[in-house]
C-alpha cells in the first residue's frame, strides 16, 4: 500500500505557508501540520488553513524544535492511516516542483525512504554550507557507510512503519538535529534510500529559525552520542551486511 501525506511542522511561518500549501493542494496532497507553539498571527493562519478539506492540524503545547514537530506530524500520519509521509519545511526553501518526483519514486520502491540531496542557489548562507561538509564526515563515520549523500536536507518521504520503528525505540534529537540522526539510524538497521537531487533556496519569508551557535553544539553532540553508538553496535551491522 502506498498513501502519501505531507508533513509540515511549522514555527512562525505564517506568510510562507499559505503559498506552500496552495501548491501541495495544488498536487492534491493531503497535509498535516504541526504547530510547534507558534505565535497568534501564525496560528490564526493555520486555523484558517486547517478548514480546508485534506489538512489536519496538531497543536503541540510548547515549543519542541523542527525534530519534535516532525516526530509528532509523522505520528498523526501514521494514526490517520498513511503509510509515507512527504516532510516539506513551512518557510518555502524546497522546491515543490519536485513533488512528483519524489512521490513516484516512493511508489516505486515503498520500501524506500527517499531522501534529496541539495542543490542550493546563492541564497544559501556560506556558514551553514560549510558546516554541513563537517556534519556528512561525521554522518559517514557514524553510519559506517558512504552512501548518505546528504544528512541535512529534511525533503523527504518517509516510509512510517520503520521510521516510527527507530523513533520508538531510541531517543532523537529534537530540534536540528533531528535530520541526520534519524539517517543514521535507519542505516544501521540497513534502511534502503532512494537519493535524488532537489534545487534548496534560503528561505521565502526570510525568517530562519536555525541557532547557528546552540544548533551546531547540538549537532556536535548528536554525532557524539552516535559515535559510541556506532561502536557499540559496529560487529553487529558489518555482520549483517556482509551476510546481504
Amino acid at each position: 500500500m502506498h498513501s502519501p501525506c505531507v508533513v509540515i511542522p511549522v514555527y512562525n511561518h505564517e506568510h510562507a505557508l499559505p503559498i506552500v500549501i496552495e501548491r501541495l493542494q495544488r498536487a492534491g496532497l493531503p497535509c498535516v501540520l504541526v504547530d510547534d507553539a507558534s505565535n497568534l498571527a501564525c496560528a490564526a493562519v493555520m486555523d484558517r488553513l486547517a478548514e480546508t478539506d485534506g489538512i489536519h492540524l496538531v497543536r503541540l503545547p510548547a515549543n519542541q524544535g523542527k525534530g519534535g514537530a516532525v516526530m509528532a506530524g509523522l505520528r498523526e500520519a501514521s494514526r490517520l492511516g498513511y503509510s509515507h509521509a512527504l516532510q516539506v519545511d513551512a518557510d518555502g526553501q524546497h522546491d515543490l516542483d519536485d513533488l512528483d518526483a519524489f512521490l513516484d519514486a516512493s511508489q516505486r520502491h515503498p520500501e524506500s525512504l527517499v531522501c534529496g540531496y541539495p542543490v542550493y542557489d546563492s541564497s544559501v548562507p556560506r556558514s551553514r554550507l560549510y558546516a554541513r561538509y563537517l556534519t556528512h564526515v561525521w554522518v559517514w563515520i557514524n553510519s559506517l557507510s558512504l552512501s548518505i549523500r546528504d544528512s541535512m536536507c529534511g525533503f523527504r518521504v518517509y516510509p512510517l512503519k520503520a521510521t516510527l520503528a527507530v523513533i520508538d525505540n531510541a531517543r532523537l534529537g529534537r530540534r536540528m538535529d533531528f535530520d541526520p540522526e534519524i539517517l543514521v539510524r535507519l542505516a544501521w538497521r540497513d534502511q534502503p534510500m532512494q537519493w535524488l537531487p532537489t534545487k534548496v533556496h534560503y528561505p521565502l519569508d526570510g525568517v530562519s529559525h536555525f541557532r547557528l551557535w546552540q544548533d551546531n553544539v547540538l549537532i556536535s553532540k548528536m554525532h557524539a552520542r552516535l559515535f559510541f553508538g556506532m561502536l557499540l553496535n559496529a560487529p553487529r551491522i558489518l555482520w549483517r551486511r556482509a551476510r546481504a
